[in-house]
């Protein structure tokens, strides 16, 4: 290992101690009557279901987890739900699940989302520049967010969507959902010591998963019903131990670890295990990561009782 890797190393292993060491500022209260009981179809289906609330709570919100190209297993998900009629009142994203639910909400179908991979390619979007605090410059990918979406900002999307950053300044979760679309997005895409920190007014943002990578907390006081699509599941079996694919898996880890109260107040986790075989940057795998997440929430909906509670307004 030469002198170089070894600052690298260093780096890395100090912010991922930071990370681990920093309390999450931003979680919603957890009662006993919040808790799901698991279902024979490995669906948490809670009290909620079928409760009355407050006129101005929407019915169903969907939150999807971040993971690199995995989330386009995200797109699969909705497309499954919209073949049964069923579409989200309200959304919430991390990271790439973020940038799924902005493109459905700005009218993308699921098909259309994984159509965009065939004619771009994001590996020219991100090059390596050596940008103060990461490797690689996103200003590419801001170009294309720009490009492919027709809304600016949230408040001409569809559907309400939730864009959840990381305040790297004072370790806490944020939550944008009015002002500027891609701003926001690009704040919680940022992952740590890869890309730069996205600075919005003054203050930096890294990626959302960096403390909250299913973003169920910020849906559940805005929904009846919440279901949460998690890219959890890790890639099993050998892998290459470069500094960086240690890196990696070990953010993997963390946001995979985060994840777990999420899915405890969610009524409905659909979470593919098939998954598990690829990891963040298989961006060639797209098609079969949208396929999984399709097949997974097809036979999950194919339950009658899950379907009816799904569609119930």
């Amino acid at each position: 290992m030469n002198q170089r890797q070894l600052y690298i190393l260093m780096v890395l292993l100090m912010v991922l101690v930071l990370i681990m060491d920093r309390p999450v500022r931003v979680q919603p209260n957890q009662t006993e009557s919040d808790q799901s009981s698991l279902s024979e179809n490995n669906l948490m289906i809670s009290d909620r279901i079928g409760r009355s609330d407050k006129e101005t709570v929407s019915y169903l919100g969907i939150a999807l987890s971040g993971g690199g190209i995995k989330a386009l297993c995200h797109a699969g998900v909705l497309k499954a739900l919209e073949e049964q009629q069923i579409k989200p009142d309200i959304m919430a994203g991390v990271s790439a699940g973020a940038v799924v639910a902005a493109l459905y909400a700005d009218g993308y179908s699921p098909d259309s989302i994984i159509s965009l991979f065939k004619t771009v390619n994001l590996r020219k979007f991100i090059s390596f520049e050596m940008p103060d605090g990461g490797f690689f410059s996103m200003h590419g990918f801001k170009l294309l967010l720009d490009t492919l979406l027709r809304a600016e900002t949230f408040e001409e999307l569809s559907i309400p969507v939730k864009v959840i950053a990381t305040d790297l300044d004072r370790g806490q979760s944020v939550v944008f959902e009015s002002g500027n679309l891609v701003d926001a997005l690009m704040a919680s895409c940022s992952v740590p010591i890869l890309f730069s920190p996205y600075v919005i007014d003054g203050v930096n943002y890294v990626d959302g998963g960096v403390l909250q990578n299913l973003p169920a907390f910020a849906l559940r006081k805005d929904c009846r019903i919440l279901v949460g699509v998690s890219t959890g599941p890790m890639k099993s079996g050998a892998y290459d131990k470069s500094i960086a694919n240690i890196a990696l898996r070990s953010y993997s880890f963390i946001f995979r670890n985060n994840a777990r109260f999420a899915k405890e107040i969610c009524d409905l986790v659909i979470e593919p295990v098939a998954v598990n075989q690829y990891s963040g940057a298989d961006v060639l795998d797209y098609k079969q990561l949208f396929d999984i997440g399709y097949q997974e929430a097809s036979k999950l909906l194919s339950d009658e009782t899950i379907r009816r509670i799904l569609k119930e307004k």
